[in-house]
């Protein structure tokens, strides 16, 4: 492919405050191509979550949560994950505008010298989703900054900027990305 199919890409939302997309290449999405409400879209990707010396997930049956400027989230579903991994946060809830009420969780692993490793309100799930996200029931998503370490498909993910947002960067997305420096209007 030249780079005269890399000028005709135009994407679905143009970034704000004069920001440019970065085009895709070959195998890769635009951030700016995903949909506002968000999508939810099923995966095989093989997914494993890890914290300390735990394998907190492994699944090649994750949802993708696509939404417009943000790189994916990944939801994962309760059965694949640890026993034990996650201990809910009596009180802890957010509202997202399409999803609904989500609740939140601790991960719980190992560290190598076999002590507890909790990291405070790392997960989260959406117990009654909102109308067009049933879906998400039954799954959990994880900040992938609070893991350490996280993989798609073998590849190390890089967490969204910002303490709010929960996505997840793989070479596979394209950006710019909300939750950077300059981003909180978007």
């Amino acid at each position: 492919m030249g780079p005269e199919a890399f000028s005709a890409w135009r994407p679905r939302t143009r970034p704000p405050g004069g920001r440019t997309a970065t085009p895709p290449g070959p195998g890769q999405e635009s951030v700016w191509d995903y949909p506002r409400p968000p999508a939810v879209v099923p995966t095989t990707e093989h997914v494993v979550v890890v914290l300390g010396t735990t394998v907190v997930a492994d699944t090649r049956r994750a949802l993708r949560v696509l939404e417009t400027s943000h790189p994916p989230t990944y939801y994962l579903p309760l059965d694949d994950l640890a026993d034990g991994a996650l201990v809910p946060v009596e009180g802890a809830a957010t509202f997202c505008e399409f999803k609904g009420r989500a609740t939140y969780f601790d991960v719980v692993g190992t560290e190598e010298l076999g002590r507890p490793l909790v990291a405070k309100q790392a997960a989260w799930t959406y117990p009654s989703p909102a109308p067009g996200y049933a879906d998400l029931a039954g799954h959990v998503a994880l900040y992938p900054g609070r893991m350490t370490r996280c993989t798609v498909d073998g590849e190390l993910v890089q967490a969204q900027q910002g303490d709010f947002y929960g996505g997840w960067g793989t070479s596979r997305v394209v950006g710019p990305f909300k939750g950077g420096t300059g981003t909180w209007g978007w």
